[in-house]
Formats: structure tokens, C-alpha cells, sequence
């Protein structure tokens, strides 16, 4: 099954040039890089970070990133990966990434009916998918750099070998609801990456729609239905869920108290923080640090 009979708009897209010959495309970037925007294009992209964690957005979701983080989108899919570094670190290789074409999928799929093995895989593709499992990941890690590496036959292969992998994991979770918007024009994706770059950059502060319409040189009744129109959600519920997005990362990955960490995400006061962080999570913060808490086994004794 193809992901464009989900799509419901055609917008304008990152222009991908294929390599000569190749089916498959591999990339490797950096960030900061000018790759690193809020973009769509028409490729699938299956997406690992190397170094760094910051904040991914895919279509309207919000998450949190850390090195070995594994994502395919599918075309025309928003999405972008924000690296969160207090000395402003460069990191020369943060991005593996691997293209192909919905045409040579389905191409494939007329020939080989081994190819409808794909079809569950593209079509959850549609809402991002993050794969889950660590030691697939590696595997799939592994996989990518014999990609980077090989030509011809070899690459196609190794590529095949990958989507199967891929196609019958069952420990991943989808991204994005169906419920998002593609920006119209070049000049709006830019406007729309220089919003979330401004939010992504100040959400920890009392910033208001005022603040980033003015950034932007928009009046704010314009910016907030073009910043809906182009998220698919207010600018007070993008933002808490950003807040709410840090305060799982801080509290799954510190041991800080609960209070400390809703006035280091943003929020003003805890009646508000726990109020948002049940809406989005559907538990309390302290519930949800017991259910991502494992204990350390502990080492052997010599």
C-alpha cells in the first residue's frame, strides 16, 4: 500500500537529486547544516541520529531524540530534528540518512510479490514511525554503513535486507496523528522553520504568541492561523507540548525533582504543569517516572 492515497494535498517539496544508477540514496550531514529545517519531500526517508539529542517534530508530533534514535517518514510528511547543545557544539556526522522513491517500491511490488511484504511498513510511514528495538537498530545501523559503502547489486540488496528488517519489528511506536498541514509555498516553509527554530530556542522562557508573531514581522491574529494552518495546532498547545516533551527527557533521564523541573520546562506553576502533563501522557509526573525507571542490576562483586 502507498502512502500518496493518504496524502490529501500536494505541496511543494525538498528537490532530492538521485545518484546516477543507484535506487537508493545515501546522505550524511552535520548540524547545525542547512538540511536541518522543517522540510517534506516526496522520498521516503529512513533517518538515524549518530550524536547529539535535542527535539524531533514529525508532522504534529514532538518528541525527544537521543543518539541511535531510528525514523522512516514517508513523502510529503513534515518533519525536522533539533540538536539542543548549551556550548553551541558542532557535530560534523549527526545524520545517516537513506531516500528511495514510492515509484520503486511499487515498481518492485508489480514484479515481486515478495515486495507486498512492504505494504503494512509504508503505510504507518505516513505518521513517522520510531523503531524501538536496540539491537535491530544496530543491526539496521550496521546495514546503513554497508549502504554508504557499496554500489550496484551489493547496495540494493543491503537496502531490501534493511526494509525486511524493518517490515516485521513489532517494538516501534507512530508519530505523527492524521490530522497535520503542509505549508504552500517555499517562502512560508521558511517562515514556518524560523517559528519553531525561535520556540525551540526560548520555550523554557514566558515567551508568547506575541513575541514569535513579532520575530517574524506578522501580526498575530496572521500568525496564529498560519502557525496552526501549518502545525496543525495552536501555538499554546504546541508550546506546552514542547515543555512537556523536555520534562519527560529530564525526568526519565535525571533524578531532578518534579518541581524543579516544571519551572525549568517553563511553566509558572505546578497545578498548571501536572494539568498538561496529564493531558498529553495520560498520567502524573511521578507516575510516569515509575513506569520509565529501571533498576540497575548490580555489578558482581570480584
Amino acid at each position: 500500500m502507498s502512502c500518496e492515497s493518504t496524502v490529501l494535498q500536494k505541496p511543494s517539496y525538498e528537490l532530492i537529486n538521485p545518484q546516477e544508477a543507484s535506487s537508493v540514496l545515501y546522505r550524511e550531514h552535520g548540524f547545525p547544516h542547512p538540511l536541518v529545517r522543517w522540510h517534506y519531500h516526496k522520498e521516503y526517508e529512513l533517518h538515524l541520529i549518530t550524536h547529539s539529542s535535542g527535539k524531533i517534530f514529525v508532522g504534529d508530533y514532538i518528541g525527544n531524540f537521543h543518539p541511535n534514535h531510528l525514523v522512516l517518514t514517508g513523502p510529503n510528511l513534515p518533519h525536522n530534528w533539533i540538536t539542543q547543545s548549551e556550548n553551541n557544539e558542532f557535530f560534523p556526522k549527526r545524520d545517516k540518512v537513506v531516500t528511495f522513491t514510492d515509484e520503486l517500491v511499487q515498481s518492485a511490488r508489480a514484479i515481486f510479490p515478495e515486495f507486498q511484504e512492504l505494504d503494512g511498513l509504508l503505510h504507518r510511514s505516513c505518521f513517522g514511525i520510531e523503531f524501538l528495538q536496540r539491537e535491530m537498530i544496530d543491526e539496521v545501523h550496521s546495514l546503513i554503513d554497508e549502504i554508504a559503502s557499496s554500489k550496484g547489486m551489493l547496495n540494493l540488496a543491503t537496502f531490501i535486507k534493511i526494509m525486511s528488517i524493518l517490515a516485521n519489528n513489532k517494538e516501534y511506536k507512530l508519530l505523527s496523528s492524521s490530522q497535520y498541514s503542509i505549508v504552500e509555498n517555499e517562502k512560508q516553509q521558511t517562515q514556518v522553520d524560523r517559528a519553531v527554530n525561535f520556540i525551540v530556542d526560548n520555550y523554557q522562557q514566558q515567551i508568547t504568541q506575541e513575541d514569535v508573531a513579532d520575530h517574524l514581522s506578522m501580526t498575530p491574529t496572521y500568525f496564529s492561523r498560519f502557525f496552526r494552518r501549518a502545525t496543525g495546532r495552536r501555538f499554546v498547545e504546541f508550546i506546552n507540548s514542547l515543555r512537556i516533551a523536555r520534562a519527560c527527557d529530564l525526568i526519565s533521564h535525571s533524578d531532578e525533582q518534579i518541581t524543579n523541573i516544571c519551572f525549568n520546562v517553563g511553566f509558572n506553576n505546578i497545578a498548571n504543569f501536572n494539568r498538561h502533563f496529564f493531558t498529553i501522557k495520560g498520567m502524573t509526573p511521578t507516575d510516569y517516572r515509575k513506569s520509565v525507571h529501571v533498576p540497575q542490576t548490580p555489578e558482581p562483586s570480584l
